[in-house]
């Protein structure tokens, strides 16, 4: 059974033996011959592949089977095809990733506790659906996936293979939002809720990343950085017609909880909850956008020409 002092330390390992890996053509097996980014910069996070198991029959129960959920406790939520399911942070701290169905639609719920990353992925790349596990490693401190069917390795925060034969190929990021599971209960009365029975013996009341958050800085290197918000400061991020910009909370509690603005010609509102701690973008219509909530120095380092909102009365100003 893996436990926290397990995990923390496999975590810790790269930093502990001293700077990044020497350039290699292979790393947990992978082909890293011919990479969309520096080889060199793709780090062992410390488990070996696989060693964080992703949940490929992932079991759920409804929300009167779910009493171990507190309302506070965190969820990524997801509503596809008139169905809802939510997913306990608790779960993914120990597998980051869940191959399912929703509404008869392949997907894939990523989540990187080192960057507090929620993103959901239609599974269909190069024309087919594809299956996913955790690499065991890492790049800008973020998960690279792989699929088993190919082995190529995919950035989650870039949603593009990096390596491997589907290299340049993009995943399709679908809207998800992260809240608190009795926010997310409130608006789904009827969701599915992910069940601990996953197949795996691993204690979900204890966090393998306590205190990470706490800390100032992330545990591996990262490409860009900037210091105008704390790096672990939480912001939600979308990106528009190749235009990147940021919404950091702290702005966003100044507001009465709706922003309205404008990316790349592109209406939007934004939605901040202080209670609950959530953001969530959507179009004048209201459908929902793919913008993910993650801490600030992971969005910089993906996208350091990012603009950034900044409250001001009356229009939104960005900088």
């Amino acid at each position: 059974m893996t436990t926290r002092t397990t995990l923390t330390g496999l975590l810790l390992l790269p930093l502990l033996l001293g700077a990044a890996p020497a350039i290699a053509q292979s790393r947990n097996g992978f082909d890293l011959a011919d990479t969309l980014i520096p080889a060199a910069e793709i780090l062992p996070g410390g488990p070996p592949r696989d060693g964080i198991p992703a949940i490929d029959r992932p079991r759920f129960t409804d929300p009167a089977g779910a009493r171990h959920l507190a309302a506070t406790d965190r969820v990524l939520g997801i509503r596809r095809n008139g169905v809802a399911k939510a997913y306990p942070i608790a779960i993914l701290n120990w597998h980051e990733i869940v191959n399912d169905e929703v509404g008869g639609e392949r997907v894939v719920i990523t989540y990187c506790p080192l960057c507090g990353s929620g993103v959901a992925f239609s599974a269909r790349a190069a024309g087919r659906a594809r299956r996913f596990g955790v690499s065991g490693l890492l790049y800008n401190s973020d998960v690279l996936l792989y699929d088993r069917e190919t082995e190529s390795l995919w950035s989650q925060l870039l949603a593009r293979a990096v390596s491997g034969p589907l290299k340049g190929q993009r995943l399709e990021v679908l809207p998800l939002i992260h809240t608190t599971w009795g926010d997310w209960r409130r608006r789904h009365p009827r969701s599915l809720v992910l069940s601990r029975d996953t197949g795996y013996d691993r204690d979900y009341d204890r966090d393998p990343y306590a205190g990470y958050t706490e800390r100032r800085r992330p545990l591996f290197p990262v490409r860009h950085q900037d210091g105008r918000f704390p790096p672990k400061e939480r912001v939600l991020g979308l990106v528009a017609g190749g235009q990147a910009r940021a919404w950091p909370f702290s702005e966003l509690a100044l507001s009465r909880g709706v922003v309205e603005d404008r990316l790349n010609g592109q209406s939007l509102r934004i939605h901040f909850d202080r209670a609950t701690q959530s953001a969530r973008a959507e179009d004048p219509s209201g459908k929902p956008l793919p913008a993910t909530v993650l801490f600030w120095f992971a969005w910089y380092a993906f996208h350091p020409d990012t603009t950034v909102y900044r409250h001001q009365r009356g229009a939104p100003h960005h900088e």
